[in-house]
């Protein structure tokens, strides 16, 4: 079993952050704190409670739109990359339900973030469980995907993708959450080379989530697609999960 135990290792002395924006570390872990009127709120990663904690218990389980569409089933529990983990709230949803996850995420300040909220719900009695089913690598997936997956020998059946949608000017006053998100990620202008890399290192499918009205990403036109309130899942498929 892979397990949190294989995490990465930031020196935050070496952490380039934009102008404004700082690591803290205290009691409650490590924080990604900014001009409040700028950026809104602090930035942490908290799988022990929270809206983590809710939707642990009351999410709806596999009945999930991401657990559907990556193929959670009755007695089908697949191994999962999220290639683009963000702050890992998907991919915490999906080991929670019992698949084992890698999470990739290129940005140094955010993969720092999720290594100490990791670490934290590693040691607590209610997510020890999830984080083990957990392992995080710092790099960039749309450029060296399959040697991230090879790094820690995992069986990459499903890759999760949730590539940074370019905002337009008129949409610019977004939460303030993403504004910080946007302020270290920027765009993910190369979404379709990351789209091209996860079919090739895929073994059964790949996800992309998009938001509900946005275009596809340029490549192959997806097979499938699951629609909720807000965003989709695009599924390119190549065999089924279920044996």
């Amino acid at each position: 079993m892979i397990s949190v135990q294989s995490s990465v290792e930031i020196d935050l002395e070496d952490i380039a952050l934009p102008d404004g924006l700082r690591l803290e570390r205290g009691d409650e872990g490590l924080t990604l704190v900014g001009d409040e009127k700028r950026y809104g709120k602090s930035l942490s990663v908290d799988f022990i409670g929270g809206k983590s904690a809710h939707r642990r218990r009351f999410g709806g389980g596999r009945g999930q739109l991401v657990a559907k569409a990556c193929g959670l089933t009755k007695g089908v529990s697949p191994s999962i990359v999220d290639a683009t983990a963000g702050l890992g709230r998907d991919a915490f949803v999906l080991a929670s339900l019992g698949a084992q996850v890698l999470l990739i995420e290129r940005v140094a300040a955010i993969a720092a973030l999720l290594d100490d909220g990791l670490k934290r719900a590693s040691k607590h009695s209610d997510t020890a469980d999830i984080a083990a089913r957990m392992t995080l690598r710092h790099g960039d997936a749309a450029q060296s995907l399959a040697e991230l997956v090879a790094s820690v020998n995992f069986a990459p059946q499903v890759i999760h993708l949730d590539p940074m949608f370019p905002h337009r000017e008129k949409s610019a006053l977004v939460k303030k959450e993403m504004r910080l998100f946007r302020a270290l990620a920027g765009d993910d202008d190369d979404a379709p080379r990351l789209l091209e890399a996860a079919l090739d290192v895929a073994t059964h499918r790949v996800v992309v989530k998009r938001p509900i009205k946005a275009p596809p990403i340029a490549g192959p036109a997806p097979q499938h697609t699951l629609e909720g309130k807000t965003s989709r899942y695009d599924m390119y498929v190549h065999r089924s999960l279920v044996r």
